[in-house]
């Protein structure tokens, strides 16, 4: 069986991780990070955004920065099709 990772990264997805800086909602000069990772598609990355439309709409937290990275964990040449097994124990 397939976990649901699986089917994302042989659908295209990669693993997509984005480090926030956001400012604090009482001490504006202050700036704080937030971590976020997921699997997502490149180069549009649907659910980053909708986690950043999801932040500004519901957080106090204004959004001051992203940096963030993608990598696709599974390439054409590295997956091949396993038609069976042989197992000795």
């Amino acid at each position: 069986m397939i976990g649901k990772e699986m089917k994302l990264m042989l659908a295209g997805h990669g693993l997509t991780t984005a480090q926030i800086f956001y400012r604090m909602p009482d001490f504006r000069t202050m700036l704080q990070s937030y971590l976020w990772q997921d699997y997502d598609m490149a180069p549009d990355f649907p659910k980053l955004h909708k986690f950043l439309d999801f932040w500004q709409e519901n957080l106090d937290g204004p959004i001051h920065s992203v940096e963030f990275s993608h990598q696709k964990l599974i390439r054409p040449g590295e997956w091949k099709r396993v038609d069976w097994e042989f197992r000795l124990h």
